[in-house]
């Protein structure tokens, strides 16, 4: 049953009203299904465009794997074999997080603490300086800023690495965000904005007239109903009862471990994100040290394992020696939305009326802004300003009848 509803009026003084139960809505634009990092902003987008959205969360706000998130906004370290439509989309949208963040702060009057510190990624032996090699190769076919940098080059930058490093490459326009800190700014930007958030309510039946998806029921029996319904419930996206089998998205949870250490302020461990083969360092300006992650496929499991934490921390010492020296703040895990070829499902749906904006994987972070602008022009009616083919949510059905 939900609790409460989050009234935006686009004044200071928003308040928040008990949720009853109330007829169906005929002044919605559009229903998103899903309150995390990438629902939110869809919702705040279209809201900023002039839309009448509604946030329908199932829990509160980021309590999926936007909460668990580094927010590494890192196009250039997530480069690989095969996934140049993938780096496509990432870049974009990285070049986009500036003013997307400026725009939110204005709208909160928060701060998300984005950051563009760089990124180092290390080699730690003979092999994975070999592997960083065919990377950094990689990366230069792609015409991507990256450099190769000796150890000594490398301890220069960052004096805190371990005596074993073999090699660098460095990343320099790499970024990061804090992932919590953006959720809160989108709950509030998106209220300043008019928007409607139904939080503890699930989704359980959908409405449909003829063909056509016009609206969703939760389970305290209430009727949300607009032209376009937007699915951004991450990992369980591809696990929704209510939702019809062709119009199901195949989405996975992908488990990850993530480690939080408390750090000086004054004295940081590293001054720009390290990553080697197996882990992620990332610095917060607040102390936190975030170390990730963990990839397991392990179902809809959140326990948080001794084997992970141990390869974790054993992991980051091998990068950042002194990590010992910290303290151990939080032991979390999560599940990231995983699709067959890793990449997002962003636009329409196999249904009339239904959107989708899920299976970001690794990177719903990053893609927040060239998502949350493709699908708000969805709902305007326009067509968005970057081609969404490959990511086309309905490609593996099309697929699949084709052999």
């Amino acid at each position: 049953m939900a609790e409460a509803t989050y009234i935006g009026n686009g004044d200071e003084d928003a308040e928040v009203v008990p949720l009853r139960p109330r007829p169906a809505s005929t002044g919605l634009d559009a229903i998103i299904v899903g309150g995390g990092a990438i629902g939110l902003a869809c919702a705040w987008q279209a809201a900023r465009a002039g839309a009448r959205v509604r946030v329908i969360e199932r829990d509160r706000p980021g309590s999926g794997a936007s909460g668990v998130a580094a927010g590494m906004l890192a196009p250039v370290g997530e480069a690989t074999w095969g996934e140049e439509d993938l780096l496509r989309l990432a870049l974009t949208s990285a070049r986009r997080w500036p003013a997307f963040a400026a725009a939110i702060e204005a709208d909160a009057e928060a701060d998300l603490s984005y950051v563009e510190s760089g990124a180092l990624h290390v080699a730690l032996d003979r092999d994975e300086a070999e592997a960083l090699d065919r990377r950094h190769e990689l990366m230069r076919s792609l015409g991507l800023d990256a450099r190769r940098l000796t150890p000594t080059e490398a301890r220069d930058l960052e004096p805190g690495l371990a005596p074993a490093v073999a090699g660098a490459v460095e990343a320099p326009g790499e970024a990061s965000v804090d992932p919590r800190a953006l959720v809160a700014a989108l709950v509030a930007a998106f209220d300043a904005r008019g928007g409607e958030l139904v939080t503890e309510a699930e989704v359980t039946e959908p409405i449909v007239e003829g063909d056509r998806l016009v609206g969703v029921r939760t389970d305290d029996g209430t009727e949300h109903r607009a032209p376009h319904v937007v699915l951004a419930a991450g990992c369980w996206s591809g696990a929704l009862g209510w939702l019809r089998g062709d119009a199901r998205p195949p989405v996975r949870p992908v488990k990850g471990q993530v480690v939080t250490l408390r750090g000086s302020v004054s004295d940081p461990i590293c001054s720009r994100m390290v990553a080697s083969e197996r882990v992620y360092i990332v610095p917060r300006d607040d102390g936190r040290v975030i170390v990730g992650a963990t990839v397991e496929e392990q179902g809809f499991d959140l326990r948080v394992t001794a084997g992970g934490v141990y390869e974790l921390l054993r992991e980051a010492y091998r990068a950042l020696p002194d990590i010992v020296e910290l303290e151990l703040e939080e032991t979390i895990a999560g599940m990231r939305p995983g699709t067959p070829d890793n990449a997002p499902l962003i636009g329409r749906g196999a249904m009339k009326g239904l959107m989708l904006a899920t299976g970001h994987y690794r990177n719903g972070i990053l893609l927040a802004p060239v998502t949350a602008e493709s699908i708000a022009s969805l709902i305007a009616g326009d067509e968005p300003d970057f081609d969404l083919g490959a990511f086309d949510p309905t490609r593996f059905a099309t697929v699949e009848a084709g052999g």
